[in-house]
């Protein structure tokens, strides 16, 4: 099969539409490719938002990988069903969502879970509520290296480590720096934005260790600046995007050779007047976030215009004397595949260009069973 056909379905009539589909080979590539481009592959810890999948986690620990990131419990419960040696819940856990981190690490005893904190008053939370359990919970301190959204600045988290460790019922494992902040299509840009975001990270380390604790674990980075990361030693790599991959990052990180696994299907559902489709790929399928012509990216009609969209339907226009038909098949690949994978409960797998079976993307609830 032609390389630039690669996705075609040969029944993709008997799917209706719009539906999510992966293709599980080029999903194993990714996860090859991925283990190549760090030395040691237990510097990994990809994050699991983008495929919600117990699927696509068991093919990563087929392939050696142990450690994972995730931002919801279900995520993290998907990632205990699966028995994933060690998984950090990127989040910091309060009230009722913390007697639910501790309900799954007592749930899920094959799997060490961690959480984050960046305040003395969330980690004393959690550190009683593990001494009244009697059990230990891992924690790493959430650092804000520029992503301006949680955690606290690399300059004032000494204090905290220190109080942090003073406490019974948490263990510090170390720091988190997620620079989520840093997407530049230039790598050069990018490069050097990344080494100055992770400097005060190196540093605190340092003080940490000369303070006499141990040298805490630093995961750091994500998909943008994977690359940059992986080239500094001991640091662990959260990169997440790269099992499906998608249009946004295909487009803005060329030297990531990472294959798009999942598209968007949809159908023409109307042609309302001689120039426009009506095509059934709404918000509801679709992750909306970017303006109208950065959402999907159609590969067998990359010349339509969208010049709606709504709930239900996206519109193009195709200009006059154009060749679609009302049932005519798009095979859509997502600008971002993370937030789109969240609007289906489920991804049909195709191989050999045959609809095989499904993935059920059961991490995309906010509850599976914790």
């Amino acid at each position: 099969m032609p390389a630039d056909t690669w996705y075609l379905i040969n029944n993709a009539d008997k799917l209706d539409t719009p539906a999510l589909v992966v293709y599980p080979d080029r999903v194993k590539y990714n996860i090859d490719l991925v283990k190549t481009m760090v030395a040691d592959v237990n510097r990994l810890r990809p994050h699991v938002k983008t495929h919600k999948s117990p699927h696509v986690t068991e093919l990563m620990l087929h392939a050696g990988i142990g450690k994972f990131k995730c931002a919801t419990i279900a995520e993290a419960e998907m990632l205990g069903m699966c028995k994933a040696m060690d998984a950090l819940l990127a989040y910091q856990p309060n009230g009722p969502k913390l007697a639910r981190f501790i309900k799954l690490i007592k749930a899920y005893p094959d799997t060490v879970f961690s959480c984050l904190v960046d305040n003395v008053g969330t980690a004393s939370a959690i550190a009683e509520a593990a001494v009244k359990e009697d059990i230990t919970i891992p924690v790493y301190i959430d650092l804000n290296n520029g992503m301006n959204r949680t955690g606290i600045i690399p300059a004032d988290a000494l204090e905290l480590y220190q109080a942090c460790a003073e406490m019974q019922g948490i263990v510090l494992k170390g720091l988190h720096a997620y620079d989520g902040h840093i997407h530049d299509a230039d790598y050069a840009v990018r490069q050097q934005r990344s080494d100055e975001s992770i400097e005060p990270v190196l540093e605190l380390a340092q003080m940490i260790y000369d303070e006499g604790y141990p040298m805490p674990v630093i995961i750091a980075g994500g998909s943008p600046t994977f690359p940059i990361i992986a080239q500094r030693e001991n640091l662990e790599c959260s990169p997440g995007t790269f099992a499906y991959w998608d249009r946004g990052y295909e487009l803005a990180f060329t030297e990531q050779a990472f294959q798009t696994a999942a598209l968007v299907i949809a159908r023409v559902v109307s042609l309302p007047n001689e120039t426009k489709l009506c095509i059934d790929v709404g918000h509801k399928s679709v992750s909306a976030e970017n303006e109208l012509s950065k959402r999907i990216y159609f590969l067998n009609a990359p010349e339509l215009k969208f010049t709606g969209h709504s709930e239900e339907h996206l519109v193009a226009d195709a200009g006059p004397n154009h060749h679609f038909k009302v049932g005519d098949i798009l095979y859509g690949l997502p600008y971002h595949i993370c937030p789109t994978v969240a609007l289906y409960e489920r991804a049909i797998t195709i191989e050999n260009q045959q609809i095989t079976g499904e993935w059920m993307n059961v991490a995309r609830d906010r509850k599976i069973t914790i």
